[in-house]
C-alpha cells in the first residue's frame, strides 16, 4: 500500500521561503500572486497492515516523526 503525507506550516507560522518564492516569480514576471507556502512530501510504503491499520501508523509516524507540532501541521492519504 502506497502513502503519502503532506507537512505544512501552520497558517500563524511565518514561511520566510514562501515569501522568497512569491517574490522571484514576481521577478520572473508572474502576476497576480498573492501568498506562496511551501511545504515536504513523504511518500511511504506500507505492507501487511489492514486499511485501518496503515492509516493509524502513518499519523503516528507524520504525528511523532515528521512533524514539529508546534509550527507544522500534515494530512495523510492512502493509495490502494
Amino acid at each position: 500500500m502506497k502513502a503519502r503525507v503532506y507537512v505544512t506550516l501552520k497558517k500563524t507560522v511565518l514561511d520566510p521561503q514562501g515569501q522568497t518564492i512569491l517574490r522571484a516569480l514576481e521577478g520572473l514576471g508572474y502576476r497576480g500572486l498573492q501568498q506562496v507556502r511551501q511545504g515536504k512530501v513523504f511518500d511511504i510504503q506500507l505492507n501487511g497492515l489492514s486499511k485501518l491499520e496503515a492509516q493509524q501508523q502513518l499519523e503516528r509516524i507524520a504525528r511523532d516523526v515528521l512533524t514539529n507540532p508546534v509550527i507544522e501541521e500534515f494530512r495523510c492519504e492512502l493509495e490502494d
